[in-house]
């Protein structure tokens, strides 16, 4: 495994070096097929755009693919800690993709549970392209998420080197985690607890595969594939069952059949530091998006300099709208079910879906 990942890194190596050169007359490079770039080291991102929208993005769908490689960004970077920094340790190099060029280590810290799967599936195109793994990751968070419904669209900053070191262990928060630790630990990385709240929007086209596998796929909200507030009003309801064969570690009871609720979503959601963060996304989808995007573009270039790195947002898809930007209480719940916890704001008004209880449970076969 080791040979296997020094090879790659030489590859990529070699290869990430190679830029086009042509450029239109007012210093845009052409890239090809009718396409230009601010930057010549940006042409090379269309044509991994164009290759993991239709070879791991199915043809641009908001699906387990783009989930997970959402997740996977978190997971890279938040490996980075400036306490240890101060200490004259190594704390983590950041989004620097040591995830993946050390995926024989870092997949096995326990909070990385299931992350290897997407680490296998992105690594071949990454070296295919010849670019970082730390760019890759990043780029393939920012490509997927733009394919869910109400998505943001992401900064992306080129020109990580491969240049990295295995993250310690214990960087990542785990769904069990308390309130405090959590926020302790994303602190130590320079997030305040706004900004966490702000990242958690990515749960809003999420779901869960390994703190219960029996509900393998069972997503925090009603709409996965839209990237809106439904996750922040569906944390706030009562928990009334368990999707699948009963309390976990790191899960609390949800609302919805078929529906999955993380601890740490449950305790973020009423805790006095956070609660009016996330009450405020329930009216304004705008707000939501525009947060998430600066708290994303924060933790892309944690261990880096981003003067050094090279802008090419510009190749990150524009998102697909959003079928409503209106959050909703599921049908077959009232105000009273809310648990509101702002005590600054009083929860706002909301309409109820029409139609008979919400339900997210697969439907069985026939």
């Amino acid at each position: 495994m080791a040979f296997k990942a020094v090879l790659a890194l030489l590859t990529i190596a070699s290869a990430v070096l190679a830029a086009p050169s042509d450029a239109t007359a007012d210093n845009r490079a052409k890239c090809g097929g009718g396409r230009v770039a601010s930057h010549p080291q940006c042409c090379k991102w269309f044509d991994v755009l164009d290759d993991i929208q239709k070879n791991l993005f199915d043809g641009g769908e908001c699906g387990e693919e783009v989930h997970e490689s959402l997740r996977l960004t978190f997971h890279d970077a938040i490996g980075f800690s400036l306490s240890a920094q101060r200490e004259g340790k190594f704390g983590g190099g950041g989004a620097d993709g040591s995830i993946m060029a050390f995926s024989e280590i870092e997949t096995n810290f326990h909070a990385n549970n299931g992350v290897d799967d997407i680490v296998d599936k992105q690594r071949p195109f990454a070296i295919d392209h010849g670019v970082s793994f730390g760019d890759f990751i990043q780029f393939a968070g920012a490509v997927g998420v733009s394919n869910c419904g109400g998505g943001p669209r992401l900064q992306f900053l080129a020109g990580r080197s491969n240049s990295s070191k295995p993250a310690p262990d214990g960087t990542v928060p785990e769904p069990f985690d308390s309130t405090d630790k959590i926020l302790a630990r994303m602190a130590d990385a320079g997030f305040t607890p706004n900004e966490v709240v702000d990242l958690l929007a990515s749960h809003s086209v999420a779901a869960q595969d390994h703190v219960d596998p029996s509900v393998h796929g069972s997503p925090f909200d009603s709409t996965p594939s839209d990237f809106d507030a439904q996750f922040f009003v569906e944390t706030l309801l009562k928990g009334e069952l368990f999707p699948g064969n009963g309390s976990n570690q790191g899960e609390s009871q949800s609302p919805l059949p078929g529906e999955f609720r993380l601890q740490s979503d449950f305790e973020l959601a009423r805790d006095p530091r956070t609660a009016c963060e996330w009450q405020s996304f329930v009216t304004d989808h705008n707000s939501m998006n525009r947060k998430f995007e600066a708290a994303m573009a924060k933790l892309a270039v944690l261990g880096h300099d981003p003067r050094s790195l090279i802008d090419c947002s510009e190749v990150i898809p524009q998102p697909k709208r959003a079928k409503s930007n209106v959050a909703v209480l599921p049908a077959g719940k009232h105000r009273s079910d809310i648990q509101a916890s702002c005590r600054q704001t009083p929860f706002p008004a909301l309409k109820t879906a029409p139609g008979p209880e919400t339900s997210v449970a697969p439907v069985p076969p026939s």
